[in-house]
C-alpha cells in the first residue's frame, strides 16, 4: 500500500536533483511540503463505540498536495491514537520501557483518505499504549485521533510527513489479554493448486502458505516473510490474502512470469515456465508498502527449489487418541499430473491428546515438536523424530502438512 508510482519516484528523484533549464525547472512538478490536511470527524463521534461490540470506525480525511501543480502521488497514511490529545511521545513496540508515551500509531496503513479501522485493532493499540490489566480498563475513554501523511520512496524512506488536526472519538474499551499478532498468511489457489477447481475448501482446493522457521514476525501487525515449497506443473495459479473479501486482496501474474500485481483483478495466472518444485516467497511487511494495481516483485518471489522432496505415497496422524496406529491424511495437490507434498485431514482432537505426523505404514518418517499457539489454532515446524505434539484445547481441526518444510498447522473449525 506505501509503494510510489514510479512517476511519483521520478517527481522524488526530481526533488533533490539539480537541472540546467530554469525553464524545466519552472514547469516540472516536485516533491513539496504540506502544510496541513483535515481528518472529519467520524459519524460516531456523538455517541460511544463499543470496541468489543462494533467491527470498525469509518475514518476519512482530505488529500494533502504533496507536489508543486497537484500531480499525483500516493502517499502513505497513518492512524495515531492519543489518550491525553498531546501527542508529545510515541510508543515504540520495539522498547522495554515506554514510560511517558502519550501515543500510539496503528500497525495497518492506507493509501487512500479512507480508511475502516477495526475496533479490535483500536483496542488493542490502546491496551499497548496504557497497559491495563482486567482491574483498570475505564468504562469509558475518549480518544484523540490523528492522521500522518507522508510519501516514501523505494527505500521505505519518508519525505515530505506532515500531521491532521485532531478529532475524538468516545469509547468504551474492553480488556484483552495482548499476545503477538498471528502472522500474516496468504493462500494459494489454482491449477497448479488442490484439486485445481479454483474452489474455496481449505485443503481440497486451497492451501495457505507457510512460516519461515527462526523468522521473528512484528509483533503488532504479524507481518513478514511466508513460504510455500511445492510442486507446479504450469497450469497456473494465485495467491488471495483473504478468502473471504471477495479477491479484493490478491497477487497475479504482470506482463510475464517473474512480475507481480498487487490487488489487480485483470492480472494473469502466474505460470511457471516449466513443471517442478518451487519456493514461493512473500514478504507481507514489504507487499503493505505496494500500492493497490502496482507492481509487487520487490515482495514476491517464485522460484526452483534445489533441495531435497522425497515423494510419500501415503502420510498419517498418530497418537493416543487412534492408539498410535495411523489415520490417513488426503493429499492435497490431486490434479492430474500433480507431485503432492502437502496432506490434511479434520480430526476431533481433546485437550491433553499427543500425536505425531508420520509416513503412513512406517515410522522411518516422523515429525513432532512444540506447537505455537494462534488466534485460531496452532502450528510447528516439525522436527524428525521429535517430541509428541501436546494438544492444548479441545477442538475439532483441519491438520495441514508439508512433508518438505516439515511445517504442520492445526485450525479450529466452527
Amino acid at each position: 500500500m506505501k509503494k510510489i508510482y514510479s512517476y511519483a519516484m521520478l517527481l522524488l528523484a526530481g526533488a533533490f536533483a539539480c537541472t540546467s533549464c530554469s525553464d524545466d525547472r519552472d514547469s516540472n512538478p516536485t516533491i513539496a511540503q504540506p502544510t496541513e490536511f483535515t481528518i472529519n470527524n467520524p459519524a460516531t463521534a456523538n455517541g460511544y463505540v463499543d470496541l468489543q461490540e462494533s467491527k470498525t470506525v469509518e475514518l476519512t480525511w482530505s488529500q494533502p498536495v504533496f507536489t508543486t501543480f497537484n500531480a499525483p502521488v500516493i502517499p502513505t497514511y497513518t492512524v495515531q491514537l492519543s489518550t491525553t490529545g498531546t501527542f508529545n511521545k510515541e510508543y515504540n513496540d520495539a522498547l522495554d520501557d515506554n514510560t511517558g508515551a502519550d501515543f500510539i500509531s496503528m500497525a495497518e496503513t492506507f493509501s487512500t483518505c479512507k480508511a475502516n479501522v477495526s475496533t479490535e485493532s483500536i483496542d488493542r493499540a490502546l491496551m499497548q499504549l496504557m497497559n491495563w490489566d482486567e482491574t483498570t480498563v475505564p468504562t469509558q475513554l475518549a480518544v484523540s485521533i490523528r492522521v500522518k501523511a507522508a510519501v516514501q520512496d523505494a527505500s521505505f524512506t519518508e519525505y515530505s510527513p506532515v500531521l491532521s488536526n485532531i478529532v475524538k472519538l468516545n469509547t468504551v474499551p474492553y480488556y484483552m489479554e495482548l499476545k503477538p499478532a498471528d502472522p500474516e498468511i496468504w493462500w494459494l489457489i489454482g491449477g497448479d493448486i488442490g484439486d485445481g477447481t479454483w474452489g474455496d475448501a481449505i485443503g481440497q482446493c486451497v492451501f495457505p502458505m507457510l512460516c519461515v522457521k527462526d523468522f521473528e514476525y512484528d509483533k503488532k501487525s504479524g507481518q513478514g516473510e511466508i513460504e510455500w515449497i511445492g510442486y507446479l506443473a504450469g497450469n497456473g495459479f494465485k495467491l488471495r490474502g483473504s478468502m473471504t473479501d471477495g479477491w479484493a486482496t490478491q497477487i497475479g501474474q504482470g506482463p510475464a512470469f517473474g512480475s507481480f500485481l498487487k490487488n489487480e483483478g485483470g492480472s494473469g495466472n502466474i505460470t511457471v515456465p516449466e513443471a517442478g518444485i518451487y519456493k514461493i516467497t512473500v514478504n507481507t511487511a514489504a507487499l503493505a508498502k505496494v500500492a493497490d494495481k502496482e507492481d509487487c516483485t520487490s515482495a514476491v518471489t517464485v522460484e526452483k527449489y534445489d533441495g531435497a522432496a522425497p515423494v510419500f505415497t501415503g502420510m498419517a496422524i498418530s497418537g493416543s487418541f487412534n492408539g498410535w496406529s495411523d489415520t490417513d491424511m488426503k493429499p492435497v495437490h490431486t490434479y492430474a499430473g500433480a507431485e503432492n507434498h502437502d496432506w490434511y485431514i479434520t480430526y476431533k482432537l481433546a485437550k491433553g491428546d499427543e500425536i505425531k505426523i508420520k509416513q503412513a505404514g512406517s515410522w522411518d518418517f516422523n515429525k513432532g515438536g512444540s506447537l505455537v499457539t494462534t488466534s485460531d489454532g496452532m502450528y510447528a515446524f516439525g522436527v524428525d523424530g521429535g517430541a509428541n505434539f501436546v494438544i492444548e484445547e479441545e477442538a475439532n481441526y483441519l491438520i495441514l502438512f508439508n512433508d518438505i518444510t516439515g511445517f504442520v498447522r492445526f485450525i479450529k473449525q466452527e
